[in-house]
């Protein structure tokens, strides 16, 4: 490691092997914590590129244990995290909207390190147990549409920087590559990116791969569709600006879409809006991102119509009940 970080201290790049290799010999633990913390923060002081970001996901997939869920045609709804604010728990709430129409969703999260609560948090917090067993995460997705896959039981890779991580409380390129690992590789994503330049890696690598995906990034820095301004999108199609008013929503106040300082908080907001009783800015930020998640498995089919079909879900109790199952399952 010292010689990489001597190479890295003078500006040099990692080429793809290069970031393959060191990744294993990570997960290897063969680096001591301060050798790790120093390779963490180069990538906090300089832009990650393609190779090492390309390399470094090659790493994490190849250690990962797999599991398959082909059958299914599953979508996952998932961001970098590491955007600073403080929502509440978007991307999780539309997984459960999105399973809610009947669309399997193969949820790919992990805890919080930058935020309030992180995906596992908010399902730990309900008393879901996670797990890596393939028979009990395809009963999951036949019986509630949705199964979450904790990416430490599926990542040992992960395990060896976990203390450091927690320790900088700060945003890696872990964050980064957190949305393109998930170990069941499913057919279509929503992700989310905390910057443009994330979103822009993103497409440089999915585009070659034959998965439907959609990439967003707020213009204001949120991970997902925030409706406080207008965002990016990235699809096999190009590259598009959308606004809310271009959408027929309203610009919302980063206030309306706080999602509380603790998980009790958070849990509590997120049982609300399942419950219906959320408001309506809450509302409209979950049924956006679920409709762009559909249209997404779907490319014939229209925003309102996927809009329509997402709130029908929530408003209908049918997210709610698919929360009930997967956490009695």
């Amino acid at each position: 490691m010292k010689e990489i970080l001597n190479e890295l201290y003078q500006h040099k790049r990692l080429s793809k092997q290069q970031a393959k290799e060191v990744l294993i010999a990570i997960a290897k633990e063969n680096y001591n914590e301060a050798h790790l913390a120093s390779f963490l923060t180069v990538f906090m002081m300089r832009p990650i590129t393609v190779n090492e970001l390309a390399g470094f996901r090659e790493a994490l997939l190849e250690l990962a244990i797999k599991v398959d869920l082909s059958d299914y045609n599953t979508i996952d709804i998932v961001g970098t995290g590491g955007d600073g604010k403080d929502t509440f728990n978007i991307s999780t709430l539309t997984s459960f909207v999105v399973a809610g129409t009947g669309q399997k969703v193969a949820k790919h999260g992990n805890y919080s390190v930058s935020s309030t609560s992180g995906s596992s948090d908010m399902l730990e917090s309900f008393g879901y147990e996670f797990t890596n067993n393939e028979a009990i995460l395809k009963s999951h997705l036949e019986k509630a549409n949705i199964c979450f896959l904790h990416a430490p039981k599926f990542h040992p890779a992960m395990k060896a920087v976990s203390p450091v991580r927690k320790a900088l409380k700060l945003k890696t390129f872990f964050n980064m590559l957190g949305p393109l690992v998930n170990p069941s590789s499913p057919q279509n994503q929503l992700l989310g990116t905390f910057n443009l330049e994330v979103a822009r890696l993103y497409n440089y690598i999915l585009q070659e791969e034959g998965t439907n995906y959609g990439i967003v990034h707020a213009l204001d820095g949120y991970d997902e569709i925030s409706l406080t301004g207008g965002f990016k999108l990235f699809t096999k199609k190009g590259e598009e600006l959308i606004t809310p008013q271009d959408l027929n929503q309203n610009t919302l106040l980063q206030s309306d879409i706080y999602g509380g300082d603790s998980v009790e908080a958070a849990a509590k907001i997120f049982k609300a809006i399942l419950n219906g009783e959320g408001t309506v800015a809450q509302n409209n930020v979950v049924l956006t991102n679920a409709a762009f998640a559909l249209t997404i498995v779907d490319d014939k089919k229209s925003f309102e119509d996927a809009f329509e079909e997402a709130k029908s879900s929530l408003m209908g109790g049918k997210a709610k009940e698919c929360l009930n199952i997967l956490i009695r399952s």
